[in-house]
């Protein structure tokens, strides 16, 4: 199943433009859209508040595609985007990112998504300059040169204390860059639970879970 999503709220571009960014995008890829999805809103929502697109999420299957024009179309706050992917991730669903030209999956390095994460930050960070940097965003940092060498050995297994003594770095300050900029959730998150064997580093070890599902599962285990 292959869906084109797209997002109609303010600021964003109109579903005029999406649509044929996707449609344009499908005929060179040779890929056939099986269902258009489309979010309508008055105003920018918190992802806990867009329950449609959380239900939508859910209906995911494996091996499923979704293809958006631009991946801030998804969430345009980063903190959102990377439960999204995560949940996608979790579905084994193919993302196609038009713009990009760039299909994420569960085989995708996690160094490849960051830079684009990075870049939605630098824009967040743009849009907010004239009132100050707002609660939760998040400045240059002296480890963003390192970026990919920290995710690259944390997929590996190694410990926060290696990684900090490899790059000869302080170990307080890299563990606050890597929960700043929510690297481990991303790679190992809180929605991601390891087999029993703590050395396995595999995918094949690894069960990602939905953290939407997550939340609506606590949820109905208090109302029971």
């Amino acid at each position: 199943m292959v869906y084109a999503y797209m997002r109609q709220v303010p600021d964003f571009p109109n579903l005029t433009t999406q649509q044929s960014d996707i449609l344009s995008f499908t005929l060179k890829k040779e890929l056939k859209i099986d269902k258009e999805v489309v979010e309508y809103a008055t105003k920018n929502l918190l992802l806990d508040e867009r329950e449609e697109f959380e239900d939508f999420l859910q209906t995911m299957q494996d091996g499923y595609t979704i293809i958006v024009s631009s991946l801030y179309i998804l969430s345009d706050r980063v903190e959102e985007l990377i439960k999204v992917i995560n949940c996608m991730l979790s579905h084994n669903v193919n993302l196609w990112i038009v713009d990009k030209n760039m299909r994420m999956n569960q085989d995708t390095n996690m160094v490849d998504i960051f830079p684009l994460l990075n870049a939605l930050r630098k824009e967040e960070k743009e849009k907010t300059n004239h009132i100050g940097r707002p609660k939760g965003s998040k400045s240059s940092s002296k480890f963003d040169i390192y970026q990919r060498e920290i995710i690259s050995h944390l997929s590996e297994g190694m410990s926060v204390s290696a990684i900090a003594r490899e790059l000869d770095v302080s170990r307080s300050s890299l563990k606050d860059y890597i929960e700043s900029r929510g690297i481990k959730e991303l790679i190992e998150g809180s929605w991601i639970e390891m087999d029993q064997s703590k050395s396995a580093r595999s995918m094949e070890n690894i069960v990602l879970i939905c953290p939407f599902e997550e939340a609506r599962k606590a949820k109905e285990q208090k109302v029971s």
